[in-house]
């Protein structure tokens, strides 16, 4: 069976060069080109040297659309205006679109779900296996616990991260949402400054520290009477997050369209 070939978008950022490392070491896949904004300085240069690995004489370019011509699907870690510009084109084209991408706002979700309709996507606001195994157990726990427990969860990333809270942090929030079986939009608290008042009893608290070089941590904190549990995830290294994409992308393939998570990708859905 030929290789999937996929395109990686953003290739000049610390996650599209990951990526590309990753796919020089994934049976089954195939790299087959590399984009960024226009205007960046990687445009033009070769790929594989900006990733490491040394000349594989795919150029960086900054028009996607002759690249998804000759690909099976689109990987990208960009920013939310740039996924909405992949996503009507692999809609019209039909491939599978992983988004790694964070920080959509509820009309931009929409879109993309709209873009679901045509083109097979996998999107999660973290790509990592452990993650998603945590985000299941946060479900559980906060299933399990009543509402003598609240629920904060707390994120750390390094200094360049745009977005608060983490799409990580999210991703966790609403799988304990869904625990409690409520809205998250609805009990929700992403900021305590001044004199806030006492806690709301059902709220599900954020808080996000930037700094430094930190790839990601994520604690969610059950905080209850005179006993706290605590969940957390500390990522060491970006390679986790580019190889559950890559897995995300081989496990799209062939797939009918539609909009999915790594939950699906993972079998950890609800049966």
């Amino acid at each position: 069976m030929a290789d999937m070939r996929v395109v990686i978008a953003g290739a000049g950022g610390r996650m599209g060069r990951t990526l590309i490392q990753a796919i020089a070491a994934t049976k089954g896949l195939a790299l087959a080109g590399a984009v960024d904004a226009p205007g960046s300085a990687v445009i033009g240069r070769d790929s594989g040297e900006l990733a490491g690995l040394g000349a594989n004489g795919i150029k960086v370019a900054s028009d996607v659309a002759p690249l998804l011509k000759q690909a099976d699907g689109l990987i990208e870690f960009t920013i939310p205006a740039a996924t909405l510009a992949f996503a009507e084109l692999t809609a019209a084209a039909g491939l599978v679109h992983v988004i790694g991408t964070t920080g959509h706002s509820a009309e931009e979700e929409a879109v993309i779900a709209q873009a679901g309709k045509r083109a097979t996507i996998v999107k999660s606001g973290n790509m990592s296996l452990g993650v998603n195994l945590l985000a299941a157990l946060v479900k559980r726990v906060a299933a399990t616990l009543n509402d003598d427990y609240d629920i904060e969860i707390f994120e750390m990333h390094h200094n360049k991260k745009i977005d608060a809270p983490s799409g990580t942090a999210l991703l966790l929030g609403r799988a304990a949402a869904q625990g409690r079986g409520i809205d998250l939009a609805k009990h929700s608290e992403r900021g305590r400054d001044g004199l806030t008042g006492a806690r709301k009893p059902g709220d599900i608290g954020f808080a996000s520290l930037r700094g430094g070089t930190v790839v990601g941590e994520h604690s969610v904190i059950f905080a209850g009477p005179a006993e706290r549990v605590e969940l957390t995830h500390r990522a060491e290294d970006r390679l986790i997050f580019a190889r559950g994409a890559l897995h995300a992308a081989l496990w799209a393939h062939g797939k009918k369209p539609g909009l999915y998570s790594m939950a699906d990708v993972l079998g950890l859905g609800d049966k």
